[in-house]
């Protein structure tokens, strides 16, 4: 049964959008360099498409946290969110660009612990914020701080996991197509 709830709107064609739609279009090329589908799905609600590439663009370049450790909070809170697209496209991310470890990157995909005890810790804290609406255990967040990260820290997951939001709900609400640039990393 599809989870697809966005039957009769079509995804925006950059080539012939217009004002705001445009504008947020334009914005994804020049930090993607491609639009993927899922940028041309959330453009019909222009507004989520701003707030989700600044939330990402901030979360990149303020959180503190390493490529790899980013690419970890990212993939794991997607694929917590069942986000076929988002894990597809994280995994090449994670695999091609960011250094995650592969056996990292396998345990994420396949729901298993992670052997990287400090990573374990940050994925274990992403996955803990979204399941728990931001009221993770007191043992979970321990763990996170004793592996070496900081309060604020916290606060950037927050942010990861609303933009995740963003982007895992508006891809399962349209059954968005997984690009051919993270097709070798669709989930099965």
């Amino acid at each position: 049964m599809s989870k697809t709830i966005i039957h009769n709107i079509s995804p925006v064609n950059h080539a012939s959008a217009t004002g705001i739609q445009k504008e947020a279009l334009d914005l994804a090329l020049k930090q993607v360099g491609f639009i993927p589908n899922m940028y041309a799905n959330m453009a019909n609600a222009p507004g989520m498409l701003s707030t989700y590439l600044q939330g990402y663009d901030v979360f990149r370049k303020e959180s503190g946290f390493t490529s790899s450790e980013q690419e970890v909070v990212f993939l794991s809170i997607s694929q917590f969110n069942g986000c076929d697209y988002c894990t597809a496209a994280h995994s090449m991310i994670a695999d091609k660009m960011s250094g995650v470890p592969a056996d990292v990157l396998q345990a994420i995909r396949a729901r298993q612990p992670i052997a990287d005890a400090k990573l374990a810790a940050l994925a274990a804290m992403a996955v803990e914020m979204v399941a728990k609406h931001g009221q993770p255990s007191p043992v979970i967040v321990k763990t996170f701080l004793d592996a070496g990260y900081q309060e604020r820290d916290l606060l950037y997951i927050m942010l990861a996991a609303s933009v995740k939001v963003l982007s895992n709900y508006s891809n399962q609400a349209f059954g968005t197509e997984v690009d051919k640039q993270f097709a070798a990393y669709k989930v099965d």
